[in-house]
């Protein structure tokens, strides 16, 4: 007769099948600082200013979160990637450029404005991460000499095709319509007004978030911000990777550049100088480290979320709007060491 067959033996030191409580996942979630931080900027308005929790505000608030949310999604990625887009505000100013000239010069619809916006600013992107990947150079410096060469691109070209530092009016244009309804209208609900790019942000948020936590390309940003050495070593396409992500900011930029333009009709050719800086402050807040590997898009959202409580709590409690920048400077500070101190205990409790 045969022995009976035994069980294979489990090894306890796998970290594959040690059970980790509910807390401790909890404590492993990046954006959780940002969460906490939130709850308290949230608590804080609600009280020091009365009309901080009324539905239009709340409505104001969101949409503040919004503009600055669709371009911190795909910076997230890209500092989770471990890399930096110093150009992504301005690259926002430059697809409205390009529409609202292209559709105004050619007298074209709108939409092919919009189309050729899309073309160019999905080529900007391809350029910084192609660039990147090929000279081996700090993305630091690639993203800022792209934003050196935009800034001066986009008054130059204005200028020289408008004769004023700002663009014509497209407004009375066939397509204005239906493209302001996609990038820059608003619905009611409840009495409320809610602008698309609530939905915008909420759609590129939920899509980053299945992308990074559910398919192969989720893997592969978390490998190359990890080390791109070892990622490749492993077979990620580390270039094809990085490239991709310096596009999905530029996408993200033309997005923001759209609902810049059909909000007002005309552009002003030295906007957005400085929006980048926000996109990083928000992705940080929502905890992404600066040296890559870590973060999450929900964070990113939160961060944006803060910023856009920051911004208009201190309206509606009738501060000096001076004091905004050293709030959300004290907001960035206090965040980071809530995040790193966060992701100690995670590391902690493993």
């Amino acid at each position: 007769m045969s022995a009976p067959a035994t069980a294979p033996v489990q090894d306890p030191s796998d970290e594959r099948l040690v059970h980790r409580s509910y807390l401790r996942r909890l404590l492993g979630r990046p954006e959780l600082g940002a969460v906490v931080g939130a709850a308290a900027v949230f608590l804080f308005f609600s009280f020091v200013a009365d009309s901080f929790l009324q539905a239009s505000s709340l409505s104001t608030v969101l949409y503040a979160s919004s503009t600055i949310g669709i371009m911190a999604v795909p910076v997230a990625l890209l500092m989770i990637g471990g890399e930096f887009d110093l150009s992504a505000g301005v690259m926002v100013t430059t697809s409205a450029l390009i529409s609202s000239m292209f559709s105004y010069q050619m007298t074209a619809n709108v939409w092919v404005g919009v189309g050729v916006s899309l073309l160019a600013t999905l080529a900007v992107g391809f350029f910084n991460g192609f660039v990147f990947t090929r000279t081996k150079l700090p993305s630091f410096i690639i993203t800022l000499a792209t934003f050196l060469m935009l800034t001066g691109l986009n008054l130059g070209f204005t200028k020289l095709i408008s004769g004023t530092v700002s663009t014509k009016t497209i407004g009375d244009m066939e397509g204005f319509e239906s493209a302001r309804a996609v990038f820059a209208s608003h619905f009611t609900v409840g009495g409320v007004d809610i602008q698309v790019t609530i939905l915008w942000w909420l759609g590129l948020v939920a899509v980053a978030t299945w992308v990074l936590l559910r398919t192969r390309v989720g893997n592969w940003i978390f490998a190359v911000g990890g080390g791109a050495d070892a990622a490749r070593a492993v077979g990620v396409p580390v270039r094809r990777t990085k490239i991709g992500l310096y596009m999905a900011v530029a996408f993200c930029a033309w997005i923001s550049g759209q609902h810049l333009l059909m909000s007002y009709d005309v552009v002003q050719s030295g906007e957005g100088v400085g929006n980048e800086l926000l996109y990083i402050i928000a992705a940080v807040i929502g905890g992404c480290l600066m040296t890559g590997g870590y973060g999450s898009a929900i964070g990113s959202a939160v961060g944006a979320f803060i910023f856009g409580m920051a911004s208009k709590g201190i309206v509606y409690a009738q501060w000096n709007p001076d004091w905004f920048k050293f709030f959300l400077g004290a907001m960035l500070l206090l965040a980071t060491l809530l995040n790193a101190w966060v992701r100690k205990r995670a590391e902690a409790s493993k």
